[in-house]
């Protein structure tokens, strides 16, 4: 499709953005990255290369949410970590009230995911990956209309990030 969407996902590895990109390999996907991991050259040769938008995490960074937005209405595939940074247990946690902001006025699907894997082979603070096996299951999207009844302003914009991480979790796999 020529429509832009938007992937979310939950985060607990920097292997996650790589398998995102390489699951859905008929769609290029731009992320959003923090801007401090493209304070070096080489980190800002790579970002833009990929065409990461990069996010002040410091502050509520509109003009970063504001590309993004336009990125999506040219139709291009997004994709979006909802909690904002890697988990450090692995465990989902809330998402920020940017999503929300992102998804409102993107008004493109969203299609949500869950990474499995990726925290065993690389956790946070971690200096070299293990072996591990590695997954990804999407959801179905969330379509536009189905927010409708969501309200407006911040607290439309929480409601949309709640919603967001319980198709998340929903994904998770079963422990057996």
């Amino acid at each position: 499709s020529d429509k832009g969407c938007l992937l979310v996902a939950n985060h607990v590895s920097f292997l996650d953005p790589p398998v995102v990109a390489c699951s859905v390999y008929h769609r290029g996907v731009c992320f959003m990255a923090r801007d401090t991991l493209s304070n070096t050259w080489l980190g800002k040769w790579y970002f833009n290369g990929i065409g990461a938008v990069a996010l002040d995490r410091t502050k509520g960074d509109v003009g970063a949410l504001r590309k993004a937005i336009s990125l999506l209405k040219e139709g291009r595939t997004l994709g979006f970590f909802p909690e904002g940074t890697r988990s450090p247990d692995g465990e989902l946690k809330t998402a920020k009230a940017g999503v929300g902001f992102l998804v409102f006025k993107g008004h493109v699907p969203v299609v949500p995911a869950y990474i499995d894997g990726t925290f065993k082979a690389l956790p946070k603070n971690a200096t070299r990956p293990k072996l591990s096996r590695i997954s990804i299951r999407y959801g179905q999207p969330i379509m536009p209309d189905d927010l409708k009844n969501m309200g407006t302003g911040k607290e439309a914009y929480e409601k949309i990030g709640m919603l967001i991480m319980s198709k998340i979790a929903e994904l998770k796999p079963k422990q057996e």
